[in-house]
């Protein structure tokens, strides 16, 4: 089976993470997507993160009904800070039946070069990325590029923290589900 992975902490997830999945599984040949939730991204600060299992359930609630999308704990187990070549290398021996693919933003991608053993990823694995405003497509790195023309949202889990902070609605920005549950939880307050 062809699975993108779409990497991120997911801090909250939010209806643009949904519809750039929704967008590239109905565009491109990956039959499913998995989320997979960084404990630790090693480019940002930890502090600033709600508990990764709390990070799990908001993802694992706003796609729960819908077959073609997963959200995975799989760097949960791994050394932190998670690496994607080092994902990649547990999920390729893991799920030998599998080909994976890489999907992100054009803000991801300019960063690539940065990574942990970036050579090896660009090397075994396609990437799917779609634009973020300000941040152009230039691939110096010779990857496996498949560009998506996904919609471009001016959502970010950074302006949904704030707005929670500050007491404002943060509808239509996350799944009603996923509202619930930060409310419910008290996420994001202080």
């Amino acid at each position: 089976m062809k699975i993108g992975l779409y990497f991120g902490s997911f801090n909250p997830v939010h209806t643009g993470h949904l519809i750039i999945a929704n967008h590239i599984l109905n565009e491109t040949d990956l039959e499913k997507i998995w989320f997979v939730v960084s404990p630790q991204n090693p480019f940002k600060p930890a502090n600033g993160l709600l508990n990764e299992y709390d990070r799990l359930h908001l993802v694992r609630t706003a796609v729960e009904d819908d077959n073609r999308i997963k959200a995975s704990d799989i760097e949960f187990n791994l050394p932190k800070p998670s690496y994607t070549v080092d994902t990649l290398a547990y999920l390729g021996e893991k799920y030998p039946e599998h080909e994976f693919s890489i999907i992100m933003g054009s803000d991801s991608f300019q960063n690539l070069h940065k990574w942990k053993n970036h050579e090896v990823i660009i090397k075994r694995y396609p990437v799917y990325v779609y634009m973020r405003p300000g941040f152009e497509i230039v691939n110096t790195i010779k990857a496996d590029l498949k560009i998506v023309d996904a919609p471009l949202l001016q959502i970010s889990a950074t302006q949904i923290r704030t707005l929670i902070k500050e007491g404002k609605s943060i509808r239509y920005m996350v799944t009603q589900k996923v509202q619930d549950e930060i409310e419910r939880g008290g996420y994001y307050k202080k």
